[in-house]
């Protein structure tokens, strides 16, 4: 049983910023598949609900003249798996939120619900952080936009205030073209699994396509937020493909990350896990954009 006060179906953004300003209480859902299972759970008993889904201008892709594509926070995953410009032009980040949960969930779930849950092993996390996406907020104090790094706080906390909602999340052109990237998350199954530990890597190469000219490295459940490995990223760059660089990648990370044992894994596999896929997502960005990744 679902132990739910009130449900209000907002009519566009305006609407709901407008309603959940002035109940400070409500709770926002979009798809709800996090939220429902948590009321389900006893965690929201009695709440109120303020409903975003369906609204239209949430749930567009778009790419905008300067190559900048456009997500609506309303999109839901398979919809945005199965979306030609995400496929076209970033073909990672289909891939990553394609792996979330079954195909019950990917029709109902939304990036914008995944990203606001603020769970470190959200599969669209990574990807996200490795794009350099920035997050676009609408509340009752205006509009504001930041880069998805600067929106995680701790586990399941965001910045995020109570009345405002994501709308879009925005990625560059610079942030994509010419990059290739992957995702790996590692389970216990195959399919309908939580993350143990999740990679995602955008590499662009040389025009000799024989080094590394940039590459942008994150992991989820390896911190308590979504984490790039900065450090590792800029070491990377100015390398030439090869075992001196997978083996850099692999040990740097450890430097960077800080796992947490949990009934899912321990501390140390998830560190024995990072170092590996770091050069299996790495030597797969590197096909992705045009190099040969023998070791």
């Amino acid at each position: 049983m679902y132990d739910i006060q009130n449900y209000y179906q907002a009519g566009d953004v305006e609407d709901a910023v407008r309603t959940l300003h002035k109940n400070p209480e409500a709770v926002l859902i979009s798809g709800g598949s996090d939220v429902l299972i948590k009321i389900r759970e006893g965690k929201l008993a009695g709440c109120s609900l303020v409903s975003i889904n369906g609204i239209p201008e949430l749930q567009s892709i778009s790419r905008e003249d300067d190559g900048t594509i456009v997500i609506g926070a309303g999109a839901t995953f398979a919809g945005i798996a199965g979306n030609e410009i995400i496929r076209r032009y970033i073909p990672m980040l289909g891939h990553a939120v394609d792996q979330a949960g079954g195909p019950q969930l990917r029709n109902v779930g939304t990036i914008g619900g995944n990203i606001c849950n603020g769970a470190t092993s959200a599969d669209s996390a990574p990807g996200l952080f490795a794009l350099n996406a920035v997050l676009v907020l609408k509340g009752a104090d205006g509009i504001r936009e930041l880069p998805i790094r600067q929106f995680y706080t701790g586990p399941g906390r965001t910045v995020r205030a109570h009345d405002e909602l994501l709308t879009e999340i925005r990625i560059t052109r610079e942030n994509y073209h010419e990059y290739g990237g992957h995702y790996i998350k590692y389970g216990k199954r195959n399919a309908m699994e939580i993350a143990t530990l999740s990679c995602a890597c955008m590499v662009r190469l040389t025009k000799q396509k024989d080094g590394v000219e940039d590459m942008r490295l994150a992991y989820g459940v390896a911190a308590p937020t979504p984490i790039r490995c900065s450090t590792v990223e800029q070491q990377a760059k100015g390398m030439k493909i090869g075992h001196g660089l997978y083996e850099m990648v692999g040990q740097g990370v450890l430097k960077e990350i800080n796992p947490r044992s949990s009934w899912r894994a321990s501390r140390e596999f998830r560190l024995l896990l990072a170092e590996e896929l770091a050069k299996r997502v790495l030597k797969q960005a590197i096909r992705y954009a045009g190099g040969e990744a023998n070791a």
